[in-house]
Parts: C-alpha cells; structure tokens; sequence
C-alpha cells in the first residue's frame, strides 16, 4: 500500500511548557516508537469540525495500515457529514501517558478491493467476521499524516516530539 512513511522533520515539542532541547532529558522520540502505538491502539479519538465550526469528537475503531489511519462510519453520521465538507481531521491514539496524535487530510475510499484490505485488518485487529459490504455500505477514510505530535508520561519534559510529512 505504497512506501513506508518517513518524516522529512522531526524537532522537540511544546513551546512554553518548560520541555528541553533535544540534547538534554532524553530527546526525541523515533517514528517507529509512534508507528508502533498507532498500530496497537484499540480506540482512536476522531477530531473533526462540524458546519458551524463546533468542534466534534467521536471514539472510533481503526488501523494504521499503508502508512495511514483507517476508520469506518455510518454515512449519516456527524463525523462522516464532517468530513463531507472539511475532510481534515485529529485522530489520537487511547493511551494518555504515550499518546500520538496524527493531523491530516482524510478520503473517502471507495475501491472495492481496497476496502477489502481494510476490512481484513480490521477484522485481524478486532476479532470481528465483518464482511466487505458492511464497510462498502459505510463510509471509509483514510487519514494520511501531515504532521504527528506524541510524548511519554515518563519523560514529559524531555520526549515531546513533532513530526512533519511531505
């Protein structure tokens, strides 16, 4: 599902929370450490904004599958109505003291075979026996990263770290 996702910028994190530069305090976290708990995240804060400018926020299932998180959702649903009409989102990952939060650009997949993938992982991830025309019924999306943020509990002042994406 395409190349491996590599920053083209990593740097520390957090202006005016006291964090230290890179050097000291145990430094920036690799992107490998975030692909991992993307990865095994079993829920996933969903940001979006609806038509008035409200933010909304919704807990949803996904994977990080081709470099990029999937999730489903009703078509009538705020989030999917969201991203009808400003298809930029937040998704976090559900453990507070090593979150990693994923900004980017979401689309809508409408591929069979594509889906097809998705549903396999999900399937995988989950337990589950859903079939692909559960999801091609739904909506899927696709949030590609354009920047990342994450940090450890364990070391607050010292991990914070951004990455940005091409």
């Amino acid at each position: 599902m395409g190349t491996q996702l590599e920053p083209i910028a990593s740097r520390p994190y957090m202006p005016g929370y006291g964090t230290l530069p890179a050097d000291e305090g145990g430094g920036l976290l690799p992107w490998s450490w975030a692909v991992e708990r993307l990865a095994a995240s079993h829920d996933y804060w969903l940001a979006t904004v609806r038509p008035d400018g409200r933010p909304h926020v919704m807990p949803v299932w996904g994977v990080w599958l081709g470099d990029a998180l999937w999730f489903s959702s009703g078509e009538e649903s705020r989030k999917a109505r969201n991203l009808s009409i400003r298809p930029f989102a937040t998704l976090t990952t559900d453990n507070a003291a090593e979150p990693v939060v994923v900004e980017g650009r979401t689309d809508r997949i409408r591929a069979a075979t594509t889906i097809g993938h998705f549903t396999a992982a999900v399937n995988t991830k989950y337990r589950t026996d859903y079939p692909v025309s559960f999801f091609a019924a739904n909506v899927t999306f696709r949030l590609r990263p354009s920047t990342a943020f994450a940090l450890t509990d364990s070391n607050f002042t010292g991990s914070p770290t951004r990455w940005a994406f091409a």
